[in-house]
């Protein structure tokens, strides 16, 4: 059969029932022909010329051998092309990422804090899911957990240890589930050979924080800002309080009679939840946000869909614009607002400014400092006599903040941030 230079269309005998079939169109392919019971059933056996003629007669013949053993190829075939999609979906769901999260899913109802909740995710999808996350979970091996694991366990210790600990558990689980009979292989005791105790190793550094003295100035150039991120980042500023907690502030919180802002347990840090004093500017920053206010559960501090808070990356964005950094005749600026070290400022920094303000500036006691910044007290006994919050006092405390970080402030922006 000279299969590469027939053109007409029909169909050709190759013998034994095997045929080229030429469409109008000038498309070939293979075809079997034969007799099941009472049936004559055809065959495709692929196109040529990606079918070779010797590789159709070798199928043909394979096809035909299951027919003597009493067999339909067709639906032989068909029952092993459903075998390898079964067999490709079982792998997908043995992949540790696939395990991960059933896991995340059915435990995370059971974690009170939401930022525990929240690491369990971002560590994952951040350092393991990169490299294992496609993987089975029965193939990975101890080389696989320490090539996750060694790129950050010096550089960020508690993550690292963290992160450890959960991979564990992953594994602990798909063993639970019959999924993977070997050991687990992130499991401390098999890894502290190639990895150095995290707790001998240094410290994560402080989030850079502004020298306070600086404050009024930059509370200043914040003010003359309109972005719905910037009156977030001053009344993070002015409350000392955590940016989650200002980002997942929400109107039914404050009680504007009172000028109260009562941040629920379930958002905090120390599972408690914490009364913070608004002081007069804090409360005009609330004013200026009102206009977007249409429920109580409302977000204070809006994002674009007005049911959603700022994206976590708001006050990232809204610093790095007040830096100032990138631009110039292809010469990149240093930024402009940087801690005692020298490196760039934080949000979460903010806090550290108030406290060592608070400290080094204040005869405010400790305790009222202390419980501004909603520190749980480590010592019990002492814990165990300190039942009140200092509400009052702490509420001089934050007034004496707000003279201090604005002493030097620009004139009131307009209402209805938008812009940046």
């Amino acid at each position: 059969m000279r299969a590469k230079t027939e053109a007409r269309p029909g169909r050709y005998n190759d013998g034994a029932g095997l045929y080229l079939l030429v469409r109008p169109d000038g498309r070939k392919g293979w075809i079997l022909r034969y007799r099941l019971g009472s049936k004559q059933r055809d065959m495709g056996l692929g196109s040529f010329p990606e079918v070779s003629l010797a590789s159709a007669r070798q199928a043909a013949a394979g096809a035909r051998e299951r027919l003597r053993a009493g067999d339909d190829p067709i639906t032989a075939r068909k029952a092993e092309r459903a075998a390898l999609v079964r067999k490709v979906e079982d792998a997908d769901q043995r992949a540790f990422r696939v395990l991960a999260e059933r896991y995340i899913a059915k435990h995370e109802p059971t974690w009170r804090h939401r930022i525990h909740r929240q690491q369990w995710k971002n560590t994952l999808a951040t350092y393991a899911y990169p490299r294992i996350g496609g993987m089975d979970v029965a193939a990975i091996d101890r080389n696989d957990v320490l090539a996750v694991l060694e790129p950050v366990w010096t550089r960020a210790p508690e993550t690292a240890s963290r992160l450890r600990g959960r991979i564990e558990t992953i594994f602990d689980y798909a063993s639970a589930k019959g999924l993977r009979s070997a050991g687990n292989p992130a499991r401390w005791r098999d890894l502290r050979h190639d990895l150095p105790a995290a707790r001998k190793l240094k410290p994560v550094e402080n989030q850079p924080a502004l020298p306070w003295r600086q404050l009024p100035t930059f509370v200043t150039e914040l003010r003359k800002r309109r972005a719905t991120a910037a009156r977030a980042l001053e009344f993070l500023i002015l409350t000392a309080a955590r940016t989650s907690e200002v980002m997942g502030a929400t109107w039914r919180e404050i009680d504007e009679e009172h000028a109260i802002w009562t941040v629920p347990a379930k958002r905090m840090k120390g599972d408690k939840a914490h009364r913070v004093p608004l002081s007069p500017a804090a409360m005009t920053i609330l004013q200026e946000m009102s206009p977007l206010r249409r429920k109580p559960d409302d977000h204070v501090f809006p994002g674009p869909r007005p049911i959603s808070p700022l994206s976590s990356m708001a006050f990232l964005m809204l610093i790095s614009r007040m830096q100032g950094m990138g631009a110039g005749e292809g010469k990149e600026k240093s930024p402009r607002w940087v801690d005692q070290d020298g490196r760039p400022i934080t949000a979460h920094g903010f806090r550290a400014s108030f406290r060592t303000w608070a400290g080094d500036a204040t005869e405010f006691p400790r305790e009222v400092i202390e419980a501004a910044l909603a520190h749980t007290i480590k010592d019990r006994a002492e814990a165990a006599y300190a039942r009140g919050d200092l509400l009052d006092r702490r509420r001089v405390l934050m007034e004496a903040w707000t003279e201090h970080v604005r002493a030097k402030t620009a004139p009131e922006v307009m209402p209805l941030p938008g812009g940046s």
